[in-house]
């Protein structure tokens, strides 16, 4: 029978003048899976860490199991059987899994000495229980992330578990590996404990969650059941408006000229690639992982080897062998890893946004220092980024606002073609309607816009055509009226004889 575990009453918070928690209340039963959902900064990190001792609460009250608690540390937390796995893990590489499952809380034998058989064979007996497929002496920095993640669930469950909180746990996971996770996760619920799953991705709440609660700038909103929480009313619950206005569509325009148009591409991954796209126009790459969108917009920004073809830029034919050759004629690429390839996270915010334009505000050599801090606070304000200001370290924001970041830099150099390749993964529902308004306005303002998307709603609801792409060729072009789920797919997962691979503007 599912029993309350975890009861938080009106609880509190504040940092300074801002207030991160208002008020909240959440509840967890036994036997369950509790979703919580809400837009970056809603509080539900902070709500995590005040329930795992990180922070203490300014006014509230904790139950766990009926009796009120007072959490006044993580040590606290865990004594009491409240475990929080972070989205960063917290795992000893060089130790192996069963010192990294107790670490800290060694078991003893005669004498003082640490126990390592008692270790692992506690460690061993959780790891089956858990379906794992390593083994207590093995090294943890050996493991991959689905692995590591079980090394932090053994962890809470040498600890007693009674609430189980995990923090966006599929970020780094493979389809595989979170088909994996969710077995182990159903398995701790049948088990008898309290989850807490916090995602931003709608389809692991539908497939994941027994209950839904959401949260919306430090509040708490309310709770669903499974089979009331749609998508559609846990986003409209979320950002405060219906699903309708999530997709703001520019009122319909007659596109531009044709400002890109590329002719015969070739490389070792892309085969006879040819399209077009006018000023004022989204254009969306569409296709199944693999099937060559990136790397095709990576050769037309120069990031990679050309075997052959021509690019035309307002007509002219340009060349384009490195990135820098691109962006001086105005074409800009915000890659699908923004971490790894777009941003330099230790540094500020002014830095990122106007590295690409040192060089327009610089004379003698002597750069424009005032200049640039206006452009990067124009840029804050114009793409309502969320940050303390012009020097605020970008590594700290949000995905969603670092993702406006890098669009600031691509903007600064004022792009006649802007490729935005997955410009919404990672981010939460808001962000994402943010990122939708900017690229309806640099449509508006007549940039041509290609967008590189795996979620099919994004495609289907910015964009006013799309090319399919399959094994590294354009198997299909789908205009207004026709861009759906299933044309796209059909298009994506065949080649039909009569689609030539070649499409063109008329």
């Amino acid at each position: 029978m599912s029993e309350l575990v975890l009861d938080v009453k009106g609880v509190s918070k504040r940092f300074g003048a801002v207030r991160a928690l208002d008020n909240v209340q959440l509840q967890v039963h036994s036997h369950e899976i509790l979703a919580l959902m809400g837009e970056n900064g809603a509080g539900k990190s902070t709500l995590m860490k005040v329930l795992s001792g990180v922070y203490q609460p300014d006014a509230g009250e904790i139950r766990l199991g009926g009796q009120t608690i007072k959490v006044h540390s993580p040590a606290d937390a865990r004594a009491a059987g409240i475990n929080l796995i972070y989205q960063e893990l917290a795992v000893a590489p060089h130790m192996s899994v069963a010192q990294n499952v107790f670490m800290g809380s060694e078991p003893r034998g005669r004498f003082g000495r640490v126990d390592t058989g008692l270790m692992t064979r506690k460690t061993n007996e959780i790891l089956a229980s858990l379906g794992a497929r390593f083994s207590a002496d093995t090294l943890a920095g050996s493991l991959g992330i689905a692995d590591q993640q079980q090394v932090e669930i053994a962890r809470s469950l040498i600890h007693k578990s009674k609430v189980l909180i995990m923090d966006e746990p599929t970020a780094a996971l493979s389809d595989r590996e979170t088909e994996r996770l969710f077995e182990v996760i159903r398995r701790l619920r049948n088990d008898g404990i309290a989850i807490v799953y916090i995602s931003h991705r709608m389809a692991e709440m539908v497939e994941l969650a027994d209950r839904v609660s959401v949260m919306r700038d430090g509040g708490y909103v309310g709770t669903l059941p499974r089979e009331e929480a749609t998508p559609e009313r846990v986003i409209q619950m979320m950002v405060g408006r219906p699903l309708g206005d999530f997709y703001q569509r520019r009122e319909t325009t007659t596109p531009g000229p044709v400002r890109l148009e590329v002719r015969n591409m070739h490389s070792d991954r892309i085969h006879g690639a040819s399209f077009a796209v006018r000023a004022g126009e989204v254009l969306g790459l569409a296709g199944l992982v693999g099937a060559g969108r990136t790397e095709l917009a990576r050769l037309v920004f120069g990031a990679d080897e050309l075997h052959q073809g021509e690019i035309l830029l307002d007509g002219q034919v340009i060349k384009v062998k490195e990135p820098l050759d691109a962006i001086r004629r105005g074409i800009a690429y915000l890659p699908e890893d923004r971490k790894g390839q777009g941003l330099f996270l230790q540094l500020s915010a002014l830095a990122n946004t106007t590295m690409s334009v040192l060089g327009r505000n610089s004379r003698f050599g002597i750069l424009n220092h005032k200049g640039l801090r206006r452009l990067t606070e124009d840029a804050i304000k114009q793409l309502a980024v969320k940050v303390p200001g012009p020097d605020g370290i970008v590594g700290g924001l949000s995905g969603g606002n670092q993702q406006k970041i890098l669009l600031a830099r691509w903007l600064a150099i004022k792009p006649k073609v802007l490729i935005l390749d997955e410009p919404t993964r990672g981010v939460d529902v808001g962000a994402k309607s943010e990122i939708y308004r900017i690229i309806n306005q640099l449509a508006a303002s007549g940039v041509a816009v290609v967008v590189i998307s795996s979620e099919l709603p994004e495609v289907i609801g910015i964009c006013d055509r799309v090319l399919v792409m399959r094994e590294g060729h354009i198997s299909g072009e789908l205009g207004a009226g026709q861009i759906n789920q299933e044309a796209i797919m059909t298009l994506a997962t065949h080649l039909p004889a009569a689609v030539d691979a070649t499409v063109t503007l008329h």
